[in-house]
């Protein structure tokens, strides 16, 4: 076993901040009135919780509202329609409480809460009944939702699974516990990979972390565990400074003892959040138990949407020994009109970072989609006499005889998602298919 150096005695505590804290931070730190305003609107509606380390290590006070990690990590004005912004105004100011959380609940409900079909098609069967708290979209892999895990230290504002955190139970995934799981990969050896994700299961002990581990290694058929995590971002004590920081580690240690694969799947949306000592000390006591980190986040306007951001955040990532992996597509739910980027500039964004990468760092794939047929990919812009066209490839699907195929789609200068575009006709049939439930297909 790896000899950790030990966790700090004595650190800071982990302290959540919501928005019954809304003016304990703008006293704190001189937000202006407009701005405190608006973070106490838009969050009846989108979640809203900070930590003290993104409030001191990250948060660049002198550039609000524009700094990048304000707006990942405080609500905006313009994550609301305009509409939306003035029926709430008016249904707050009448003080009626039902009335809030019905207009509340609307609002909510026509932000696309569950978005590729997420409860529609990806919640499984398990003996004739829906198994709660897990996906299974993609043959090899299962995505599994403890229930203790469902909360993050801190929340991104562009998060798709916002839905997971505004307390309305029905839009919730979670498991109490993995036996269910455990039956339901028993019973499917072509599973090989479960992804622990939520929220973000290192909210939990330690303790509580290997009560949904532990019971998978009884899987023989099981070769890859992965945790996707926003902690090393967020609060990275968890895996230096708190009580049980040297437990996690030993849990990990053990994992890869078993003679399965680890992968820390760590979200970094912009290269601040790896400034600080703290997360490099992380990612190398992660890297000392034997586990794999590999990095991901998604392209968003306000906060990483040019490239030198990007290149500088896969240069750091690969200089700490973590892996970048994927640069996705924001999803079609909650504040997206606020986030989102045209296909062409995020093609032209990652191109240009891209190719001032090494080749090491050439791991990342990018701009992915992850939407209800699969994982698409845009390669490129192709002219021809018929037109202009994204190149486009399945990186995963629904369908595995689709993975790796190659399609086009054509090129428009608004389309930021899948269902923006209209696919080829030279497309081959059952890619049309499967690109008919979110393209236009003629």
């Amino acid at each position: 076993m790896t000899m950790l150096a030990p966790a700090v005695v004595g650190a800071e505590r982990f302290r959540a901040l919501g928005p019954r804290h809304v003016d304990e931070i703008a006293n704190r730190y001189g937000v202006p009135a407009d701005l405190r305003d608006a973070v106490r609107l838009v969050s009846e509606v989108l979640p809203f919780r900070v930590n003290e380390y993104v409030l001191t290590e990250l948060v660049d006070w002198s550039r609000i509202p524009e700094d990048p990690i304000y707006q990942l990590v405080f609500p905006q004005p313009g994550m609301l329609s305009p509409h939306d912004v003035q029926r709430l105004t008016e249904v707050r100011a009448r003080g009626d409480r039902l009335e809030i959380r019905a207009t509340v609940r609307e609002i909510r409900g026509r932000l696309n809460p569950h978005p590729s079909g997420q409860r529609e098609h990806n919640v499984p069967l398990h003996r004739g009944k829906r198994l709660a708290g897990v996906q299974h979209k993609y043959e090899s892999t299962v995505l599994y939702f403890p229930g203790q895990g469902q909360v993050c230290h801190t929340y991104c504002t562009y998060c798709f699974r916002w839905a997971q955190f505004v307390g309305d139970a029905d839009l919730k995934f979670a498991a109490n516990s993995p036996e269910l799981l455990i039956e339901y990969l028993s019973e499917r050896p072509s599973v090989t990979d479960v992804l622990l994700t939520g929220g973000d299961p290192m909210v939990m002990s330690t303790e509580r972390l290997r009560s949904h581990l532990e019971p998978l290694l009884r899987v023989p058929t099981l070769r890859t565990i992965r945790i996707g995590t926003k902690a090393v971002a967020y609060w990275p004590q968890r895996f230096v400074t708190d009580t049980d920081a040297d437990d996690v580690l030993r849990l990990f240690e053990q994992i890869v003892a078993s003679g399965r694969n680890l992968a820390v799947m760590a979200h970094f949306s912009h290269p601040r959040e790896l400034a600080p000592e703290m997360p490099r000390r992380a990612l190398a006591r992660i890297r000392a138990t034997g586990a794999m980190i590999y990095c991901q986040a998604p392209l968003i306007a306000h906060v990483n949407d040019t490239a030198l951001v990007w290149n500088d955040l896969w240069r750091t990532e690969l200089a700490n020994g973590a892996v970048p992996y994927y640069m996705f597509v924001e999803r079609d739910t909650g504040p997206y009109e606020y986030f989102k980027v045209p296909l062409g500039q995020a093609v032209d964004i990652f191109a240009d970072a891209y190719r001032q990468l090494s080749g090491l760092a050439r791991t990342v794939r990018g701009p992915v989609m992850s939407a209800t047929p699969g994982k698409v990919i845009i390669d490129g812009l192709t002219s021809t006499p018929e037109g202009d066209f994204f190149q486009a490839r399945f990186l995963q699907a629904r369908d595995p005889r689709l993975v790796g195929r190659p399609f086009r789609v054509r090129w428009s200068p608004s389309a930021a998602w899948l269902d923006d575009l209209e696919v080829d006709s030279t497309t081959p049939a059952d890619i049309r298919a499967a690109l008919a439930t979110s393209c236009e297909v003629r």
